[in-house]
C-alpha cells in the first residue's frame, strides 16, 4: 500500500481547495475517477524505476496514479498557474520524485538524456494534442528519447491515428504513426468521467517506437502525404503532379497513378518519398 497516495486529499477537495474550475481557452477537461487513472498509469507498462514526462496533469490525478506506480522520477509541465499549488500538494508526499516545470509545452519540453528513454504518458489537452504527438513522431535523432507514449486523444483523432489504409480515417497524421511507431487504441474513455464532461468520447493509445523504420527522409514523407492527403478526393497523378511525380516514378514504385491517398498503405508512401528523393537529387 502507498501511504504517500493515500493520504492526498480527494480531487474534489483539491479543486475546491483551490478553487480550480477547468478552462476551456486551455481545453482542460479534468479526469477525476481514480480507477481509470490508474488504469491509464498502468496501460503504459511497468512503471517501476522508469522516468516518466506527462504534459498537462491539471490537478494531478494522472499524477498521483503514475506516482502510485513507483517510477524513479516523474516530470510534469503543466501552463495553467492555478494548478501548480495542487501539484506541490502532491510533490510534497513524494520528495525528490516529482519535478514541477511551469509552462507551455509546446514551446517548452525540457532536454531529456535519450539514455533515460522516458516514458510519456498524458491525458492530453484536446486543443494541442496533434501538434504534440506531430513534434514527439518528427523526433530527431530517432530512436527517439522516449521509450514509450500512452496519450489520451478524443476518439476521432485516436481511431486516425491507427486507421489503415482504405478506410475513411486514415491520413497524413495515421501513415507518420504507423511509419514510427506501432500504434494501438487500447480503451475509450465515457465523457461523464471528466469536469466538466467533454461533448466527445476520448480513447487512450499506446506508442512504441519502431526501432528501424522503413528508411526514408521525414521532410519528404511530409511533403508527399500533406500533398496526397491535401486533395484526397483526387487520383494521385493530380495530386502528386506539382512535385513533379510523372508516370515514370508510379511505374518504378509499382503504384497505379489513379489510386488516392487513402488506399496507399505506409510502405507506398516510403516508396513514393523515395522515389521523389532520387527525383529532386538527379
Amino acid at each position: 500500500m502507498n501511504h504517500s497516495f493515500d493520504a492526498l486529499p480527494p480531487l474534489r477537495d483539491v479543486l475546491a481547495q483551490f478553487d480550480l474550475s477547468p478552462k476551456k481557452s486551455l481545453g482542460q477537461n479534468f479526469l477525476l475517477d481514480l480507477n481509470l487513472t490508474s488504469r491509464i498509469a498502468r496501460a503504459a507498462g511497468r512503471l517501476e524505476g522508469a522516468h516518466v514526462l506527462e504534459i498537462g496533469p491539471g490537478p494531478g490525478g494522472l499524477t498521483r496514479a503514475i506516482l502510485k506506480e513507483n517510477p524513479a522520477s516523474l516530470t510534469v509541465i503543466e501552463r495553467d498557474e492555478r494548478c501548480l499549488a495542487a501539484l506541490r500538494q502532491v510533490e510534497a508526499q513524494y520528495p525528490g520524485k516529482l519535478h514541477i516545470i511551469a509552462g507551455d509545452a509546446l514551446q517548452n519540453q525540457p532536454l531529456l538524456d535519450p539514455e533515460l528513454k522516458t516514458r510519456i504518458i498524458a491525458n492530453l489537452p484536446y486543443n494541442i494534442a496533434t501538434p504534440l504527438l506531430t513534434g514527439w513522431l518528427e523526433a530527431e535523432p530517432w530512436p527517439p528519447f522516449y521509450s514509450s507514449l500512452t496519450l489520451m486523444f478524443q476518439k476521432e483523432v485516436a481511431e486516425r491515428i491507427v486507421a489503415a489504409a482504405g478506410s475513411k480515417s486514415y491520413g497524413r497524421l495515421s501513415v507518420l504513426a504507423q511509419w514510427r511507431c506501432t500504434a494501438e487504441l487500447l480503451f475509450d474513455i465515457s465523457p461523464q468521467a471528466f469536469t466538466p464532461p467533454p461533448k466527445v468520447t476520448s480513447s487512450v493509445v499506446h506508442f512504441e517506437p519502431r526501432r528501424q523504420p522503413l528508411a526514408c527522409r521525414l521532410t519528404s514523407l511530409s511533403k508527399l502525404t500533406a500533398a496526397a492527403f491535401g486533395q484526397r478526393r483526387k487520383m494521385l497523378r493530380q495530386s502528386l503532379k506539382p512535385l513533379g511525380i510523372s508516370s515514370q516514378v508510379f511505374e518504378e514504385t509499382g503504384i497505379a497513378e489513379t489510386e488516392r491517398a487513402e488506399q496507399i498503405p505506409v510502405s507506398g508512401f516510403v516508396a513514393l518519398a523515395n522515389a521523389y528523393d532520387a527525383l529532386t537529387t538527379r
